[in-house]
């Protein structure tokens, strides 16, 4: 039962200014996302962590860097399918603008129907994000043990995806997860069913891990009945 961070980059320009950047290339942090990308370290001291993951755009590696700079030799990978959903045609256009589309309605309302003009659909994007977390958790664990803590720097959208996928909620309810640039999410797969132990959480994360003193369910994956232990 390894447990899963992901952190949501930090704030960028598009971000801030409404514009949906997807794979746009080039979309580094902002004066804040950089802010929040050098706090991680010191909301994670403490947590031990045997791999780092990130998506191969620049947001997500500026993010982790700080990290990484604090924790020389931590095993460190590009996941490419961790990265942004694909837009098509609506990268780089403003929401406010987007908004307009008969598209964003079914984005809204019905996602898993929703299929972006030139690009993808976002049933295939939750699908891979939710592949990746479950096969990198279980990599992580065969190779580092039940204990394990592992980080994937990625996006809103992918986060949500994969939160979704750990409730097992449809991808139609996904767009009631939400999770702010900088922000720490935590899961914690098991052979009983997966626990969300953190969404959005923008806080010091100590103590997340199994035998940290922290929260979660039992080592068999059984769920705390009354209010937990």
């Amino acid at each position: 039962m390894a447990t899963l961070l992901l952190l949501r980059h930090g704030r960028t320009a598009a971000n801030s200014d409404g514009i949906l950047a997807g794979r746009t290339p080039g979309v580094g942090l902002d004066a804040l996302g950089s802010e929040q990308a050098a706090a991680v370290p010191g909301r994670l001291a403490g947590v031990p962590l045997a791999a780092v993951v990130h998506s191969p755009l620049q947001r997500c590696r500026e993010t982790v860097a700080p990290l990484l700079a604090a924790r020389p030799g931590t095993p460190v990978r590009v996941e490419e399918r961790l990265v942004e959903c694909d837009y098509g045609s609506w990268t780089g256009g403003k929401l406010g603008e987007l908004a307009r589309e008969p598209l964003m309605d079914v984005v809204q309302r019905q996602p898993s129907a929703a299929v972006f003009p030139g690009g993808e659909s976002l049933r295939a994007m939750a699908y891979r994000a939710a592949a990746a977390a479950r096969e990198g958790d279980a990599a992580v664990e065969a190779e580092h043990g039940a204990e394990a803590v592992w980080l994937a720097c990625t996006h809103g959208d992918i986060i949500k995806a994969v939160v979704a996928d750990a409730l097992g909620l449809h991808l139609d309810l996904f767009q009631r997860i939400n999770v702010g640039p900088g922000s720490l999410t935590a899961i914690r797969y098991t052979a009983e069913r997966p626990f969300l132990l953190r969404l959005g959480d923008t806080g010091d994360l100590h103590g997340i891990g199994p035998g940290l003193g922290g929260d979660g369910p039992a080592a068999d994956g059984t769920a705390a009945v009354g209010g937990g232990r």
